[in-house]
């Protein structure tokens, strides 16, 4: 019996939507210390700036992120400042 190798990830292009959004969740590794938190809010904050999906200020408080060093008040602010320069 053989393992056969992984499947190639397919990478989003630089000026994508989606490769903004996660880089934005990115940069905040800091706050957020898990990376499932980190994916979970990424495609949350992608479908809101698709226009299906909820504000930064209520992801914030309803996701239940593990934040270090900061409220969920001040990383909402970021995450809005951030998502309009792309919006």
């Amino acid at each position: 019996m053989t393992t056969l190798p992984p499947p190639e990830v397919k990478k989003f292009s630089d000026d994508s939507i989606e490769k903004k959004v996660y880089g934005i969740v990115e940069a905040l590794n800091n706050y957020l210390p898990i990376m499932n938190d980190r994916n979970r809010l990424g495609f949350a904050l992608y479908k809101y700036v698709k226009g299906e999906g909820d504000e930064p200020e209520v992801l914030a408080k309803t996701m239940k992120l593990k934040l270090e060093g900061i409220s969920e008040e001040e990383i909402a602010r970021l995450i809005k400042t951030e998502i309009d320069k792309i919006k």
